[in-house]
């Protein structure tokens, strides 16, 4: 990992230093991973640094970044590395950004071409302080991808353009992502501890203007457990997502990242998992992933050629 992955939280956060310490529970087995040594691994790495991107795989601390980084998979986090909003669950640290870089796309577009992507995700920091909230710039990476890969499928994970005019979704959704992803995070309940700069049904709302403007783009949500949520609030997600037209849902263990965030309130166990899983396709979605160590872009290229299959039976069926 990079170095600054190694400094102590007051140090990588000094904006939540203020904050009081939350234990961090030892992990159970079956969370357990190893550490990154493999030659791919350092080929991916290699590739990322010379092309100076940040990706949220070491940003976020991603338990997989081992196994995907071995296999030449990388999330690209575009729009910097400093975020303008505060969730208490997130690694990315918070602050005032530095202006967009107009060279990133075409940089984005290299590295997916030296890496050989079949698919791609595409995830950035939330940018308050850009009028359109980077829809533009998300636009650009996707055609710069376009350009450089065109048999490559891009996955994009958005922030939720809070404070900018509801028109700019249309700007991301006009470049033809494949699949546009925005993560609901967590249940309705808990957003104001953990995600204090978002609105849920705001966020329910954008993931359901995206099917209105191309009802042909699959979307995708995920949520985190184990942040204090209960069964009851997981399953009123699952029906809000389903009621959004939202065809894949993705549901992951939340890992604490440093002392100064969100405490982890349990281990929802792999039995858990497959429970929500089943829950979920009985609820219709056409493709999900539920386990401990999933994320929103974890083992995303493989997933996509099945959501893509999921449809074309469903539509046979009809």
């Amino acid at each position: 990992m990079a170095s600054r992955d190694l400094k102590i939280p007051e140090q990588r956060h000094p904006e939540k230093a203020h904050r009081p310490d939350n234990a961090q529970p030892r992990k159970p087995d079956w969370i357990r991973v190893k550490a990154p040594t493999s030659a791919g691994y350092k080929a991916t790495r290699d590739i990322m640094r010379d092309n100076k991107l940040v990706t949220v795989c070491e940003e976020a601390g991603c338990p997989n970044v081992g196994e995907c980084w071995s296999q030449g998979h990388a999330t690209m986090m575009i729009m910097g590395e400093i975020c303008t909003r505060g969730c208490t669950f997130c690694n990315v640290a918070t602050g005032r950004p530095q202006a967009l870089d107009a060279f990133e796309p075409g940089r984005v577009a290299d590295a997916v071409k030296k890496l050989g992507l079949k698919h791609v995700v595409i995830t950035s920091v939330d940018r308050d302080d850009v009028d359109d909230g980077g829809a533009e710039h998300f636009a650009q990476t996707i055609r710069a991808v376009r350009h450089q890969s065109p048999e490559t499928t891009i996955e994009i994970l958005t922030p939720d353009f809070l404070k900018c005019d509801p028109s700019v979704l249309e700007t991301v959704v006009a470049a033809k992502p494949d699949v546009f992803n925005h993560n609901l995070e967590t249940v309705p309940g808990l957003y104001p501890e953990v995600r204090p700069g978002a609105r849920y049904f705001h966020s329910l709302r954008l993931l359901q203007r995206v099917k209105e403007i191309d009802p042909t783009m699959f979307t995708k949500s995920g949520i985190m457990v184990g942040l204090g949520e209960d069964r009851q609030g997981v399953t009123q997600v699952m029906d809000d997502m389903r009621a959004a037209d939202v065809d894949f849902l993705t549901i992951g263990q939340y890992l604490q990242p440093t002392s100064k965030h969100h405490r982890v309130d349990r281990f929802v166990t792999p039995d858990e998992f497959k429970a929500y899983e089943k829950a979920a396709y009985g609820k219709g979605f056409l493709m999900v992933s539920a386990t401990p160590l999933t994320r929103s872009s974890y083992h995303a290229g493989d997933d996509f050629a099945r959501l893509r299959e999921a449809r074309l039976a469903k539509m046979a069926a009809n």
